[in-house]
This record gives structure tokens, sequence and C-alpha cells, in this order.
């Protein structure tokens, strides 16, 4: 058995892996760590997000220039990439809520979708895993159906008697979830700003997240992984369809970030082995 260590990520998107700690990955990475990115659906009914890039041919041609755009930042971040293969839900209208098509990621039974990441999780066998909490990160169907499969899979892994066909069992050591928005977080970011003259860009979302006790147990894990916040951006970058690289996401310096929050920031589920918090490592208690 192979003593690497193996960190995995397990998202509902490409790009998510790229918005969502990928300067963690990149830090891992660098140290050599082997990091793979489970990709759940191909993106294929999302919008094109940047206006430079909204043309009727690339309406069509959203699969495969979603596929390619992942495999741009796969290269860039250092990662395996494993697609799920399940087809995109598509993002409900409030307005107009439609069913969900049938073959789409968020219909499946949760079980049945679990043991395809079983066969995943069993053949490369990570010791730490992360997803989103029970709510998705935010209520996309496919992030809320990808925190179920997750959670789901580990715990059957680790079951001899679960999906046999599938390989030995293997348990995972820790399940983190990720906490990429939080209100410390942003009012940190809006306070360096202003301190700088340059106003308060993170206002509106600061009013829409007011002061919840609670995140302070959700905040176990905070990485120091600053000196990769180029790469994370560079990674962005590469899903052209989906980042307007003069938006928002881009509108903090990255000096101003890796002076205000240096960290990418967890949330420790459960562990396997001994660990004490506030951790600075998703490793810990494992080397």
């Amino acid at each position: 058995m192979s003593h690497e260590l193996h960190l995995m990520h397990i998202h509902a998107h490409p790009d998510d892996e790229s918005s969502k700690g990928a300067a963690t990955t990149a830090y891992y990475v660098h140290q050599g760590v082997r990091v793979s990115v489970v990709t759940c659906t191909g993106g294929e009914r999302g919008s094109i997000l940047n206006p430079k890039m909204d043309t009727a041919e690339n309406q069509a041609r959203l699969p495969e220039l979603r596929k390619t755009e992942m495999a741009k930042a796969a290269h860039i971040l250092g990662i395996d990439q494993i697609w799920l293969g399940y087809p995109d839900s598509g993002f409900p209208d409030p307005e107009d809520p439609q069913p969900l098509d049938p073959d789409s990621f968020a219909a499946q039974p949760v079980a049945e979708a679990a043991g395809r990441l079983v066969k995943v999780i069993r053949e490369t066998r990570p010791q730490v895993v992360t997803t989103y909490n029970e709510l998705g990160g935010y209520p996309h169907p496919d992030h809320v159906m990808t925190h179920k499969v997750t959670v789901a899979a580990v715990a059957a892994a680790a079951d001899p008697a679960q999906w046999p066909e599938h390989g030995p069992a293997w348990q995972v050591s820790k399940l983190y979830y990720d906490v990429a928005f939080h209100r410390r977080k942003w009012l940190a970011l809006d306070s360096a700003m202003s301190a700088r003259g340059l106003g308060h860009p993170f206002s509106a979302r600061l009013a829409d997240l007011p002061g919840d006790p609670r995140e302070e147990l959700r905040l176990t894990t905070f990485v120091p992984c600053a000196d990769f916040f180029e790469v994370r951006n560079e990674a962005l970058l590469a899903h052209a369809t989906q980042v307007d690289p003069s938006g928002s996401w881009f509108a903090v310096p990255i000096s101003v970030q890796q002076e205000a929050w240096p960290t990418e920031d967890y949330q420790l589920v459960w562990s396997k082995v001994p660990t004490e918090l506030p951790e600075s490592d998703l490793f810990a208690g494992i080397r």
C-alpha cells in the first residue's frame, strides 16, 4: 500500500476547483502531495458568464469548451482530474422552476451516484477529502447533490459490504467542508480595501451576511496558502467562459488579499486521527 499523501477535492462543475480551494491545492502540490479533483458534472447546462465569450458559436460548443478549460486549469494546478460522468442539472429559475431532467446529476438516486464515487475513492485512496456543506456552499442542485453523494460515498467506501465490486474498502482519515466565503473574510478584505482608499467593495455582501456565532464553530482549519493566490487566479482565468477578467473576482489586489486574509478555510467534519483545533494543515494527525 502506498503511503503517499493524497488530497481529494470533490466538486460539482468545472471551475469550482479553481474558485474554491485552488490556492490550497497549489500549496499542497508544491509540497509533493498528490491532489485529485473529482468533477461530478460537465457543466453542460451552465451559462457563459464572461461577456466577451458570449457568442452563439460558443453557446453551441459549451460542453466542449468547458472540458478544454478544465484540462487547462488542471495543468496549471498540477492535479489529477476525474470526471464522475453526470450531466449538469442546470440552475432553476426561481420565477419559473421546472422539474430536473431525469438524466441530470441532481435527479439521480444518491446511493447509485455514490457508487461511482466509491470506485474512485477505493482506486485512488485519499487520506483527506473536501467537499461542500449540506447547503452546497450555495443552493445549486448539483452542489447540494455533491455534498450528499460525497458523504454517502466516503462512508460506503470504508464498508467492505458495500460495492464489493469496486475493490477493497478504504477508510478516508479526514473529511472537510470548504468554507470559501464567510463574513470574517469579507470583513477583513473590505476593511483592508477601505484603509487603502479603495472603497468598500464588499458592503453589499456583508449586508447579506449578518454575524452568526455558529460561524466560529464551522471555521476549524486555516491553510496558509497566500503564496499561491496568483496560481489560483491563473487557474480561474483558464475557465474563460465562466470568469470575466474585469469582474469582481479580481477586484482586490493579491497583495491586499495576502495581507488581510492569507488563508483558505475549512470545517473539519470528522477525523479518524487525533488532531487539535484550530488546524493549519489538512493532514494534521496524518503526517
